[in-house]
């Protein structure tokens, strides 16, 4: 009844306002003061004390049933006609597809259709596109659409706003629609929605569910009153409250605008959308029949509730506590709270718990990174953990560096622990973290890639399956490059062979700055070094490693070897003052001057490519603005280098106080330097030799490095060739007299080493030869031979014993058919470099499971003087067939590692072999194999003899009676394990790696000493490549593409191109006990040994290797040994002090120096023979003037049988020391002898100068 008095009453008012002469309209003035044109009726009399609320619902009832009732009616009339008339449409549309295949096949082409169909088809056309344009218009696909959308929904919640305020109002009132604001804006609102409505009714596929959706609903509910309150001038709170609902496409929203992009917060804003608007709904209906009442009472049991008082009470019915104080009175209100508590319990018990957890588990670190004006970031990811990260910004941020104003930015996908966490806060000021994946373009966008410095990328070291690491490694790579190709990326890498994947990434180029650091290649470089002089790998170890420096009062070897360890790596630009100098001269005045131990340079061609030159010898002249590559304690001292002036600084005998100066000469710009320094033909800022880095950072670099003056004549002169003006180590005049080499005005000394008519001989002979026969590799860095089959070098046990080894090399390898391969060609490399003579080669002996050697011999197969004995390195047998005892070094390896989640027992397989070795016993088999016949000794082995007694330096090896004095390193993963190598030690299990006497010795090595590497490359890339010449014994970009290639090295002819490679420095061992060292042994300051090697013999000192208790006055048995690095100039010398020196290429094997081959020996041979190192100590000092005197007259006979002559000449004048070396005719084993005791290493990239083997 009540249903249709509301109709009749609209009808009655629209009959009126058609009919009415007396209807008008007019405008009404808005409360703003604004002309408002809006209808106006005859207004209808409000009577307070009628209620009107069944006119506003059946205003809305009788739009939705109504609606409903066409929709069935048209949808029954529908499907009434096409069951009727489907027959005959069926076979109409039978006989159309046969007219038009008989007119198809009489008359060849198709006949058009009728006018009528014509018309239908443009009809269902027009309604389609009007269709499809209305889709477009509410699906947001567009940005007109896009703006619809969201203005609905903001409308929406504004009506929703208004409603929160109407709510304070009575449920009904009287209200002036043009008197009231609120009301006006509404309707306003109301309008946008119908029209809104119209839109998707057209766009509905479905027009009935379209009508029975929830927002269709809402807005049947919702607009219709609006309509009604305006001619009643009566307003009914009613069901606006149903425009809460429309919270739930808050998510919706958020998507379109693109705020929304993870499925978590998509998730978390639909449940909340969902629960609030449930929430607010529920709470709007129980305002509304609360503050109405029953209307079967009459509405007499209404009360008072605000609107915020019953969503208080919903909140305590779903969360079950009930409190009492606010409750529901009416039956309708009982009635709808006993469904609701069912429907909200559920939703408040499986919503709330899902909305906590989505917000505990919301990601800590997930915000985005702010640049700061003025400071640099990286960006550090892969592997992080709390080892790699404290290992790496321990070396980042150490203050021995500048001061580092860069921010470091960790991004990982999983969130820190606690330890980690703390660690981040300590250095808040410096570290971020973000939680993100690398992979994700949105992560690295919130990192600022593409404003970084730099992105480092960590690798596990530790992992089980290297490959796999890699691949992850390179995957991050390939992602960073795809998102911002310029970006440079240093990356750590665990297998020497997946490097060759990176050059596949077309944006990966190392002369931008990209670095892949191999920990496989350097690991085991390392460990070849110490092959060649034992101890290196500690040197070079703790050069590139940021250590403070631990001051020790007490006398022991600690304090020696600390001060050592405070020393690193620096790079700096050469003063002006250097220019035309020689680089030993260089070296010499700055480590008497300077205090500065500088050990290579950086050498640009005319073609603008550059090469570091390790101790290039006497011709090679500074230039300006050349870079130097330095030993010392922190960089503030390295720029004594860069601020020397001769005029200014001469007389001053403090380095400290050498500084800035002010000459008033004219100074030449950063700028000009740098391009000069870029490329010498160049004279422009746009030198295509510059990379863009340097080139756009000119403007700082002008501010960051003063340069000192430089007149432009100095200038001048510096950038002339220095082909053109470089002279020979050998004078020449002394040319003349000893090679008979012709010398032209045109002609430079390199273009005389490569010329055949200036070649002695048999250097011609042998140049001949080597054209011939493939020596080396394709790039003349490496010795090769074709390759050989693995049954070829196996040997059996009685096989190693019959060869008797002797000066050999002993890998034992502890591996199966799954273990991981650890690139054993990285060990054999170094080992096999060109700077060595063929002879001098140490033999290499494998020992290990025969099915791990396989898998690796695909490898080493091109390499000479490789065996290999299948066996196990714990067995003592396989040991002694090997004659581990006469090795010049045992190396123990282990690809079982990383097998083993406890790490203390990671490095079970190579404790074991090393105390089994340390534990052997052996008889004085040198002495046996002397006393026979010839025939058994081995090689280098002869007996006793004048020719062959120490008197010349070269020491005789003496007998090795335990296995504690054989020269053994081991490699370890687990830092801590190093504790049980030395069973006599003292080191606490908590003492950091580098403070534990094996690793101080050079027995012992962990991989975990590269770590410092990453930020020592990201200050200097020069860095990395200068210790990775020091290393890998000549490995080059070429080099690994050709690798990358054939996964081999390539046999090559010898040409004057790759012979010249071979010209490359090396490092030596020299002993101080005898030979032209032998007066600076005893009691001696190092710095005069520097200068006196350096003057004479063009060799560059660097270090020492010690006896661990030279510094005790009682004798010692203990033969082991640490290293000293860059010990100062007045360091006293001991004679049994072994030097660790940069040696030029020896040329001539068969007239060796014979001064540096005794000197040249294996660094075990007065290391570990405690009969020979106690002899030297006791009788060193009562034995040196005989010593002297015997050597005297024994060169004074040997001048007799002097084949030739050797003299040896450089720039210093004539009689500072003397320089004729007497060298005496040698056979062949003779050689062998002397050179098996060479302790070398392959160093620099070549000095263009060609000489063959011999």
């Amino acid at each position: 009844m009540a249903t249709w008095n509301a109709s009749q009453i609209i009808l009655n008012s629209m009959s009126n306002i058609i009919e009415s002469p007396q209807s008008k309209s007019h405008p009404v003035m808005a409360s703003n003061g604004a002309s408002l044109f809006i209808p106006v009726t005859m207004e209808v009399p409000c009577d307070q004390g009628t209620r009107m609320w069944w006119a506003f619902l059946a205003s809305s009832m009788v739009t939705f049933f109504g609606g409903l009732f066409i929709i069935l009616v048209w949808r029954t009339f529908k499907y009434l006609w096409t069951v009727c008339c489907h027959c005959g449409g069926k076979n109409k549309e039978a006989q159309k597809v046969v007219n038009v295949a008989s007119s198809q096949v009489t008359d060849g082409d198709y006949k058009p259709t009728d006018d009528k169909e014509e018309v239908g088809v443009a009809e269902v056309g027009w309604m389609t596109s009007v269709k499809d344009w209305a889709g477009v218009m509410i699906s947001a696909q567009t940005l007109t659409g896009r703006v619809l959308v969201v203005t609905v929904f903001a409308l929406s919640i504004g009506a929703l706003m208004i409603y929160f305020i109407d709510s304070s109002n009575p449920i009904e009132s009287c209200q002036n629609f043009y008197k009231d604001f609120t009301l006006q804006i509404d309707m306003a609102f109301n309008i946008f929605f119908l029209l809104y409505f119209g839109l998707r009714f057209i766009a509905a596929n479905d027009k009935l569910w379209f009508w029975l959706e929830v927002n269709s609903v809402v807005d049947f509910f919702t607009v219709p009153p609006v309509f009604v309150s305006v001619y009643l001038n009566r307003s009914w709170l009613g069901l606006r409250f149903l425009r809460a609902l429309r919270l739930i496409q808050f998510s919706e929203i958020l998507q379109f605008l693109n705020i929304l992009k993870t499925s978590n917060s998509i998730k978390l804003v639909n449940l909340c959308s969902i629960f609030i608007s449930t929430w607010l709904t529920a709470a709007g209906f129980i305002h509304l029949v609360e503050n109405s009442g029953d209307p079967w009472r009459n509405f007499e049991n209404s009360q008072d509730l605000s609107y915020w008082e019953c969503v208080y009470l919903l909140m305590v019915t779903m969360s079950t506590v009930g409190y009492g104080d606010v409750y529901a009175k009416t039956t309708l209100g009982r009635l709808f709270m006993v469904f609701f508590i069912l429907g909200g319990l559920a939703m408040f018990a499986s919503y709330v718990p899902e909305i906590i957890e989505l917000i505990g588990n919301r990601k800590k670190y997930g915000g985005s990174y702010s640049a700061v004006s003025g400071r640099k970031h990286i960006v550090v990811c892969g592997h992080i953990t709390l080892e790699s990260v404290s290992n790496f910004l321990k070396d980042f941020l150490h203050k021995d560096r500048d001061d580092v104003n860069v921010e470091i930015v960790f991004l990982h996908n999983i969130s820190p622990n606690l330890e980690l966490e703390a660690l981040f806060k300590r250095h808040f000021t410096q570290v971020e973290f973000y939680q993100g994946s690398v992979l994700n373009p949105h992560d690295l966008a919130r990192v600022k890639i593409e404003s970084a410095d730099a992105c480092l990328i960590l690798a596990n070291k530790y992992c089980a399956d290297p490959d796999a690491e890699d691949a992850s490694n390179i995957m991050r790579v390939i992602s960073i490059k795809n998102y911002h190709p310029k970006i440079r990326i240093i990356t750590q890498m665990l297998q020497y062979h997946n490097k060759a994947h990176l050059l596949n990434i077309p944006s990966w180029n190392w002369k931008d700055g990209d670095d892949a650091i191999c920990l496989a290649e350097l690991k085991l470089g390392f460990i070849a070094q110490s092959c060649l002089a034992q101890g290196l790998s500690t040197m070079l170890a703790n050069l590139f490693s940021m250590r403070s420096f631990i001051k020790i009062e007490e006398d022991t070897w600690q304090k020696y070897y600390l001060e050592g360890v405070a020393n690193e790596m620096y790079t700096e630009y050469l003063s002006s003052a250097f220019v035309g100098l020689s680089f030993p001269a260089v070296c010499e005045l700055c480590f008497v001057k300077l205090k500065l131990l500088m050990i290579a340079i950086e050498y640009k061609s005319e073609k603008g490519e550059s090469r570091i030159l390790i101790n290039p010898g006497n011709h090679m002249k500074i230039k300006e603005g050349t870079l130097g590559f330095f030993i010392a304690s922190d960089a503030k001292e390295v720029k004594r280098a860069f601020f020397y002036c001769k005029a200014c600084h001469d007389d001053i005998t403090d380095p400290k106080r050498i500084k800035k100066c002010a000459c008033k000469r004219p100074k030449m710009s950063i700028r000009k330097r740098l391009i000069q320094a870029c490329c010498i033909g160049c004279s422009e800022i746009d030198c295509s030799c510059m990379s863009g880095t340097l080139r756009n950072n000119m403007g700082t670099l002008e501010q960051a490095f003063p340069i000192s003056p430089v007149t432009v004549n100095d200038f001048s002169t510096s950038l002339r060739g220095f082909e053109d003006e470089q002279p020979s180590a050998l004078s020449p005049k002394k040319k003349q007299r000893n090679g008979g080499m012709r010398h032209s005005p045109n002609t430079s000394p390199n273009m005389m080493r490569h010329d055949p008519l200036l070649m002695t001989g048999n250097d011609q002979i042998d140049n001949m030869d080597s054209s011939s026969v493939k020596r080396y590799d394709s790039t003349g860095m490496f010795h090769w031979c074709p390759a050989k089959e693995l049954d070829k070098v196996l040997l059996t046990r009685s096989e190693a014993a019959m060869t008797v080894l002797s000066g050999h090399v002993v890998v034992c390898i502890f591996g199966d058919m799954t273990s991981a391969l650890i690139g054993v060609r990285n060990l054999v490399m170094p080992l096999r470099a060109s700077n060595f003579h063929y002879h001098e080669l140490k033999h290499i002996v494998f020992v290990g499971s025969l099915d791990y050697i396989k898998r690796e011999w695909e490898t080493l197969h091109n390499f000479p003087k490789v065996s290999i004995l299948p066996g196990t390195p714990l067995s003592r047998a396989d040991l002694r067939a090997v004659n581990i005892n006469l090795c010049d070094m045992c190396v123990i390896l282990s690809a079982n590692q990383n097998n083993i989640d406890d790490t203390s027992l990671q490095d079970k397989e190579c404790i074991l072999a090393s105390l089994n070795i340390k534990s052997m016993q052996f008889d004085d088999s040198i002495g046996l194999l002397q006393a026979n016949s010839q025939g058994f000794t081995p090689p280098g082995m002869e007996r006793s003899s004048p020719d062959n007694s120490p008197l010349h330096g070269v020491a005789r090896q003496a007998s090795i009676t335990t296995g504690a004095n054989i020269p053994i390193i081991t490699e370890l993963v687990n830092d801590s394990n190093v504790q049980f190598l030395d069973q006599d030690d003292d080191d606490d299990p908590d003492t950091e790696l580098y403070l534990t006497q094996p690793f101080a010795c050079g027995t012992a090595f962990a991989v975990s000493v590269l770590d410092s590497l990453m930020s020592a490359t990201y200050f200097n890339d020069n860095i990395l490549t200068l210790i990775r010449t020091l290393v890998t014994g000549g490995a080059t970009p070429e080099l690994e593409a050709l690798v990358a290639e054939e996964n081999a090295l390539r046999g090559g002819y010898s040409t004057p191109q790759t012979l010249a490679n071979r010209d490359r420095c090396r490092v030596a061992q020299l002993a101080l006990y005898d030979g032209p060292f032998a007066d600076l042994g005893d009691g001696g300051c190092y710095g005069d040994l520097y200068c006196k090697a350096l003057k004479t013999y063009n060799m560059l000192c660097f270090g020492i290797y010690r006896l661990r208790d030279a510094h005790i006055s009682t004798p010692s048995q203990c033969t082991k040994r640490y290293v000293i690095t860059n010990p100062p100039y007045e360091f006293e010398l001991v004679p049994t002090d072994l030097i660790f020196c940069l040696m030029q290429f020896d040329h001539n094997a068969s007239q060796s120096r014979a001064s540096l081959s005794h000197s040249s020996h294996s660094s075990h041979s007065s290391s570990k023979k405690s009969s020979s190192v106690t002899s030297i100590l006791h009788t060193a000092s009562a034995n040196r003037q005989n010593r002297v005197k015997a050597r005297d007259s024994r060169d004074k006979q040997k001048t007799n049988r002097m084949g030739q002559e050797k003299k040896w000449y450089t720039d210093e004048t004539e009689n500072n020391y003397p320089r004729n070396i007497q060298i005496k005719p040698m056979s062949t084993h003779m050689a062998n002898q002397i050179n098996q005791y060479k302790s070398t290493s392959s160093l620099i990239p070549p000095i263009r100068e060609v000489e063959d083997e011999c």
